[in-house]
């Protein structure tokens, strides 16, 4: 993952004058660096809460997703309104909105089948997959290092779908890829965002309506318990609205 946003955010000079400080992009490659293995600690810790909040207890994915999407809304709403400034309603996109649903909604109902580790090995090979091949298409070019990240999580994303008594459920596998695809696009849509607490903020609060639409259809099965609650929120306010802040 580090190897595609290292490659992703740095797209090369256009002409020969484009000379940065030697020292200056050391340190903004150390800080990308120190980011996003940030970031992936978020992916990770909700990949462990959303596999103990359906795992461990009597909670549906639907259910979590909501909670967790509607608590990662109001934290970010209220880290913005204390800051003051432009007003929220202003900030994020409906576009980030509909791809930060996918990739919760699709996220909970693939750890229905999956184990915590496949789970996060398959979102973070989609992820880079998804983030290098925008670049490739936009005609960027990848240094080699790229490629090689590219290649290894292709490898990594093959490996884990071959058919085998250790091969995760197919169906949930292709939903996390699914997640992670979805995850990249809302990258992609981030990538020039000025204010990334403001911008994960708006895109939180507009993806509350999305989710709960969403939901609809397994209405009749909602149901959280106390140990489903307290993992959501935790996901949801900590993992993903903060920790997606420093993605």
């Amino acid at each position: 993952m580090t190897l595609a946003l290292l490659a992703y955010d740095s797209p090369p000079c256009a002409a020969p004058r484009c000379h940065a400080p030697a020292g200056n992009n050391i340190v903004n490659k150390a800080r990308l660096a120190l980011l996003t293995l940030l970031a992936m600690l978020a992916f990770a810790g909700n990949s462990v809460l959303c596999r103990l909040a359906l795992k461990g207890s009597a909670s549906d994915p639907a259910s979590f997703t909501v909670v967790r999407i509607v608590a990662g809304a109001v934290v970010l709403a209220v880290l913005v309104g204390l800051r003051g400034g432009e007003r929220l309603r202003s900030s994020g996109s409906w576009a980030g909105a509909a791809a930060l649903s996918l990739y919760a909604l699709a996220f909970s109902f693939a750890y229905v089948r999956l184990s915590a580790g496949s789970g996060a090995l398959l979102l973070f090979g989609a992820v880079q997959s998804g983030l290098l091949g925008y670049a490739i298409a936009r005609g960027e070019r990848l240094a080699a290092l790229a490629w090689a990240g590219l290649a290894t999580s292709i490898a990594g994303l093959l490996l884990l779908l071959l058919p085998g008594s250790s091969a995760p459920h197919l169906g949930s596998a292709l939903l996390m890829v699914c997640a992670g695809l979805a995850w990249a696009w809302y990258t992609v849509l981030g990538r020039r965002a000025g204010d990334a607490l403001r911008t994960t903020a708006g895109s939180f609060v507009r993806a509350v309506p999305v989710v709960l639409a969403a939901a609809l259809p397994w209405l009749p099965d909602l149901h959280i318990d106390g140990l489903g609650l307290l993992c959501a929120v935790l996901s949801g306010a900590l993992a993903s609205g903060l920790g997606y802040t420093v993605w």
